[in-house]
């Protein structure tokens, strides 16, 4: 590849072009562009929707309401408006909701667990997950690095 050139070229990034400010920064060849072009660099994750539930009488600590949720549809987060979310519950939940996008083996306990508990231990709530659809991504649309073309 020749990085020589001096005039910045465009960059894919999530799903929209970016320049390329640095030389260092590889220009893609046009060969890169026709195989990505021809390469099937889709795949799929789960939307996820995230909410509160509660025992009936139970208190909930942390300011929601039975019923608060949230929903995850690729890496961008949903609140409905007007609605907050704690972010220790957040916290609590979010190490898991990239695993969960994914697809998973049914024997798999990320396949069946669905419920976490409140971070707070006096707290008797819980974060249900739960998959709600199946989206298609490409690949060139969330990284700019590309695919390998080799085998």
């Amino acid at each position: 590849m020749d990085n020589t050139s001096t005039h910045q070229d465009l960059v894919p990034r999530r799903g929209f072009y970016r320049l390329r400010t640095s030389m260092s920064e590889p220009a893609q060849s046009q060969s890169d562009s026709i195989a990505a072009k021809t390469i099937d660099d889709s795949f799929q994750l789960y939307d996820l929707r995230v909410e509160v539930i509660c025992p009936p009488g139970a208190r909930i600590l942390c300011g929601a309401k039975p019923g608060d949720f949230f929903t995850l549809q690729g890496e961008m987060l949903h609140l409905p408006p007007g609605q907050g979310f704690s972010i220790y519950s957040l916290a609590a939940v979010l190490p898991l909701l990239a695993a969960k996008q994914r697809p998973t083996h049914t024997n798999d306990w990320m396949s069946t667990d669905a419920e976490i508990a409140c971070p707070d231990p006096y707290c008797k709530s819980k974060l249900r997950i739960t998959r709600t659809g199946l989206r298609t991504f490409s690949h060139a649309d969330v990284t700019a690095v590309p695919l390998s073309t080799k085998q």
